[in-house]
């Protein structure tokens, strides 16, 4: 029998939401415990259904990993008296591990020699730890919501009624509440819910099998994708799913079953995002599209049971759909008998924030902001931004977007287009809810790209000027989204627009609502914007002490931040990096607490001084003209050039001379270099060798 560990936790049916995340949180959960208790192994494999949670390990080691535990005591000097006797400190140390002086040892440390004490304590037996490790595992798993049932004090997902736990082939002994373990699972709720024992996990998953449980949701995702591709193909279309869409099925399930109906071809005429979110997000089917990607009046449906008569849960399923798309039909009727334009004043009735006002007060305040960012980005779309700011949440008095949030901004555009209004307008509209999770599409439009940030800004701004910022790992209202949006926005399209201007615009128009100065607001919101970048930056592979050295002398300029980071990235190459950063940061460590000043060219007498200011004015102009040209390679290169004179200032030069004025002077001198370097980055920040 192979050193393998089986777990099952079998449940009520668990909502497929919680599943895709708790097979990631299980493994990590195992690994860490397992690691902690110093016990080996060589895979862990996580399964789930909706009724079972399911961990497999192989080769579990039979026992813990002896451990050597060392402690120091008292450094050796103090430890003897001068006849080589040990000290109180020594004998006390020796007496409270349970040796004698003579067996301890001298461990040497950074911070010299000290007595201590080894002691090795052998690791325990793999199949006493496990009792207690799958206890704290079973009870440690995360889920969005939890609850309690019957008497119990134990809180999980759904109500548990088995536990399979089998290490080597032998049952371990776990109670929770009244649950014992066993080596019995259960088949399928419906279709063979006899239990059935099990020896290993080849076994369990053969045995499960046979009774209807396709254990691994992998396994069932391939097929329900190859399966329902096949249902699609027979009636001349393709699939239309995504990867979401695909795992969520996968753990509805436990024995997919593909099942397809079809709807009436009239309700085609309906918008396809109607059509494809009723399906989708409401039923969980899988749209079917010819080559185009043109609807066809079918969907694929996934049965969890495998019926006798195909056609009669194929009826079920068109009945069911058809009452959806009825009422869809009937909503997108009525909508369209009042113009877009019309529901706009009926925003004042909706309230977007208690404290920030109604949805209609918004819309001003972001049209208002859209028309000054289109001034300085593009001034002829000024009469398109403002048509679509004004109009970019009337479809949220519709009667569709009532019925379905998901289309808001969707349903804004076909109501646009239908009003007759630009194209330009319309798709803005439908734009400025872009991006709409974290790496989705952003807007390809300058309109939507202004309108959209000016949306984003607002909410932002506005939720931190009346204190509702995020907390910790709790964003209500999505601000760590909307702002890396608006980074995002901003860097693709290169635009020339600064984060001081987006929040002072900003603040502006809401000083009706600021619970603090709106000093302390603006700084809020450039710390908070400032971490959303460090955080993408670093994901995306800059090195953690180039972003750190950059943004520490800028973040308003998003897309000059992002110029120097690249440049910065790519001067670490260069020979010169190393010792240009180890020179700026004698620079500044000198300059700790010093004001600043003019430089009186009188007062340079040393050689060594002479020549740095020399460099120095040398540079400057240059370095300036490539940082107003974006040039910030040529920059960097040029600041390079001065490092020699820096060098030789601090090697023949006394800074902190006892004359006041010659003092004051060079360290006005090096304040000045000091100030061109930070035009691109605080070099203070790099980690070097030196």
């Amino acid at each position: 029998m192979s050193n393998e560990l089986l777990f099952e936790i079998g449940t009520e049916e668990i909502p497929a939401g919680f599943l895709s995340k708790a097979v990631v949180d299980m493994e990590g959960i195992l690994r860490k415990t397992l690691t902690e208790k110093r016990i080996a192994f060589e895979g862990i494999k996580c399964l789930a259904t909706p009724r079972r949670l399911v961990v497999h390990i192989s080769g579990l080691a039979q026992k813990q990993e002896d451990q050597t535990i060392e402690k120091l005591g008292p450094a050796k000097k103090s430890a003897f008296d001068e006849n080589g006797q040990p000290t109180k400190a020594a004998a006390g140390f020796a007496r409270g591990q349970g040796l004698e002086v003579s067996q301890l040892e001298t461990i040497v440390t950074e911070k010299g020699e000290y007595l201590g004490a080894r002691k090795t304590i052998a690791g325990r037996p793999t199949a006493q730890e496990l009792p207690d490790i799958l206890k704290y595992f079973l009870l440690s798993i995360p889920f969005r919501k939890s609850m309690r049932w019957a008497g119990y004090e134990l809180r999980f997902a759904r109500p548990v009624h088995w536990l399979l736990a089998l290490y080597c082939g032998n049952v371990i002994p776990l109670k929770i509440e009244d649950i014992e373990s066993s080596n019995t699972s259960r088949g399928h709720r419906f279709m063979n819910p006899e239990t059935f024992e099990v020896s290993d996990f080849a076994d369990y998953l053969n045995k499960t099998r046979n009774h209807f449980v396709i254990a691994d949701p992998a396994e069932r995702k391939t097929i329900i994708l190859d399966e329902a591709q096949k249902s699609a193909a027979e009636v001349g279309g393709k699939l239309l799913y995504t990867e979401e869409l695909l795992d969520t099925i996968s753990f509805i399930v436990e024995f997919p079953v593909i099942v397809r109906g079809g709807f009436d071809d009239s309700y085609l005429k309906i918008p396809k995002e109607v059509l494809t979110t009723t399906m989708i997000s409401h039923q969980k089917y899988f749209p079917v599209v010819d080559d185009e990607g043109r609807l066809l009046p079918y969907f694929i449906a996934v049965s969890n049971t495998k019926p006798r008569d195909l056609s009669v849960v194929s009826r079920g399923n068109e009945r069911v759909l058809a009452a959806r798309l009825a009422d869809a039909q009937f909503f997108f009727e009525e909508d369209k008998k009042v113009p877009l334009e019309n529901r706009v004043e009926s925003l004042k009735k909706v309230v977007f924030h208690t404290l920030l006002g109604t949805s209609h007060k918004k819309v001003m305040r972001f049209r208002k902001l859209a028309a000054k960012i289109a001034q300085k980005v593009k001034p002829s779309a000024k009469k398109d931004v403002d048509r679509a700011a004004l109009l970019a949440k009337a479809d949220l008095e519709s009667l569709m977007v009532g019925e379905f949030s998901e289309l808001q901004g969707i349903m804004g555009r076909e109501y646009a287009l239908l009003a007759g209004e630009k194209p330009a307008v319309a798709h803005a509209i439908y734009e400025h809810y872009l991006p709409i999770a974290a790496g989705g599409d952003l807007p390809e439009t300058d309109e939507g790209a202004i309108v959209g940030i000016a949306d984003k800004i607002d909410t932002i701004v506005g939720f931190f000027s009346v204190g509702l910022p995020p907390t910790g790992t709790a964003d209500p209202f999505a601000l760590r989204r909307q702002a890396l949006g608006v980074i995002n926005i901003i860097l693709a399209r290169r635009y020339p627009l600064n984060l001081n201007f987006l929040i002072d615009e900003s603040l502006t128009l809401l000083k009706e609502v600021l619970k603090k100065p709106a000093e302390d607001i603006k700084e809020d919101v450039l710390e908070f914007f400032k971490g959303r970048l460090h955080n993408q930056l670093i994901a995306q592979g800059c090195a953690y002490d180039t972003v750190d050295a950059v943004l520490a002398t800028d973040i308003g300029d998003l897309v000059g931040v992002y110029e120097k980071i690249q440049a910065l990235q790519s001067f670490r190459q260069n020979p010169e990096f190393e010792p240009i950063s180890i020179a700026f940061k004698r620079v500044d460590n000198i300059l700790k607490d010093f004001a600043g000043g003019p430089i009186d060219v009188n007062l340079l007498s040393a050689e060594a001084e002479i020549r740095l200011f020399s460099a120095y004015e040398d540079i400057k102009e240059r370095v300036e003209k490539g940082i107003a040209e974006r040039d910030f390679p040529a920059a960097l290169n040029r600041l390079a050039a001065i490092r020699p004179a820096v060098d030789a200032f601090f090697d023949s030069v006394m800074v902190m001379d006892k004359d006041e004025q010659i003092r004051s002077n060079r360290l006005s001198l090096l304040s000045q270099i000091s100030a061109l370097f930070h035009k691109i980055a605080d070099f203070s920040k790099i980690v070097t060798a030196g």
